[in-house]
């Protein structure tokens, strides 16, 4: 699973495979459109769209595929692009980009880059300083409401449309935490928000499958104690303090798999609820953590460095794009891009083990037979185009 070195010619079995991804045929796919959710690990320019400022909306954000910025948070392809190259429909467009000239029948991006579960009223009641996007999971909801008429315009031209349809619920949660996190609330008190953002999210699957989403998948959050911000922000003397075996802080692992259990509990309850969707769990805490305790079995040779940053133990003392700031000559050799965000190679990685079914629950093949064909599909693809190197001190 380790990155292939790029050449300056993209060789005939690539253009094959590419050849394959953009004329997918519908009858020989389970999904024709992808409807996603959640904050920067799925934004695929949502934030940059909105705000049209930030490191995001510069190189060298987006050097390594687009070869320019697309208010991804990320060299260049996440997850949620990944799976939509596998399984052969269209790069899922941002939704506040507008529809172009093609619609959103073929998919479409609600998530927003530090966008919450839950509203900004709920921690200015405790007391916490907002200094995050208002749109919220709930506000992501109400966008999709407001495009259903142009998707569809019967209840069975809609049961038709989302039961062909994959819903991406986040990455969403994360960031519940982070700012507290960061703004020195104890982990005792930040665990009191997750039963909250939990609720928020089974309430807003409980939304989709009323209106007719058939599949959806459900990821978890992060082993956030291997992100190398946290890693710099909360570093300790103290061994016994890192997981010998990963080297990741235990306690903020340890809170990232209460989120998890608790949301897997509630994806319990939904699934016996609705019997006739299939919700999958995406372990995103698991595949992340296989890389971090085998880095170079994928390829990573720097696995708690940023790529982009500046000083400090872990490279980002400096944020990419401050003042400041370096890009390394290699991202696929790191996991981390930004300190907060995955390079590319490694949301690869992730996505690969989504499809083969290593990190889904249940298998993502009990909900389409196809998908052993879409794992050879992205291992097929997994050359890039050369990549346009920024190593320029800004």
């Amino acid at each position: 699973m380790a990155s292939s070195t790029s050449h300056p010619l993209i060789p005939l079995s690539l253009l094959l495979a590419l050849l394959f991804l953009s004329n997918a045929d519908p009858t020989t796919t389970c999904y024709t459109s992808i409807l996603s959710f959640g904050d920067s690990i799925a934004d695929t320019g949502n934030f940059l769209n909105y705000t049209n400022w930030g490191p995001e909306a510069r190189l060298p954000y987006g050097e390594t595929y687009f070869h320019h910025p697309t208010g991804r948070f990320s060299d260049g392809r996440i997850i949620i692009d990944f799976i939509a190259q596998a399984i052969g429909v269209p790069l899922v467009p941002p939704y506040l980009a507008g529809p172009g000239d093609h619609g959103f029948r073929r998919g479409a991006n609600f998530a927003v880059g530090g966008a919450t579960a839950l509203e900004n009223d709920y921690f200015r009641a405790r007391g916490l300083n907002v200094r995050w996007t208002e749109y919220s999971l709930g506000t992501q909801i109400e966008w999709f409401k407001q495009l259903l008429p142009s998707l569809c315009s019967s209840d069975s031209e809609c049961q038709g449309l989302f039961s062909s349809s994959l819903f991406f619920m986040g990455e969403i949660g994360g960031n519940d935490y982070n700012e507290p996190l960061i703004q020195g609330r104890t982990v005792d008190e930040i665990r009191t928000f997750v039963p909250d953002v939990i609720s928020v999210i089974s309430s807003t699957l409980k939304v989709l499958i009323e209106l007719g989403a058939k599949t959806l998948v459900v990821p978890g959050n992060f082993a956030i104690g291997c992100v190398p911000l946290y890693l710099m922000l909360f570093q300790s003397p103290a061994s016994e303090y890192y997981d010998p075996q990963t080297g990741c802080i235990k306690w903020l692992n340890e809170f990232s798999e209460y989120h998890n259990r608790l949301l897997l509990d509630e994806l319990d309850k939904l699934r016996h609820l609705y019997p006739n969707a299939t919700i999958i769990y995406a372990d995103y805490y698991k595949a992340l953590l296989s890389i971090y305790r085998s880095p170079r079995e994928f390829g990573f040779e720097k696995p708690f460095d940023a790529c982009c940053g500046g000083g400090g133990p872990n490279n980002c003392a400096i944020q990419c794009g401050d003042p400041g700031f370096t890009v390394c000559s290699d991202p696929s050799k790191y996991v981390s891009w930004d300190g907060s965000h995955l390079t590319e190679a490694a949301y690869r990685a992730i996505a690969l083990g989504l499809l083969q079914g290593s990190y889904t629950t249940p298998s993502m093949s009990r909900a389409c037979p196809h998908i052993e064909q879409y794992a050879a599909n992205l291992r097929n693809a997994s050359s890039r185009p050369p990549v346009q190197t920024y190593s320029a001190v800004l």
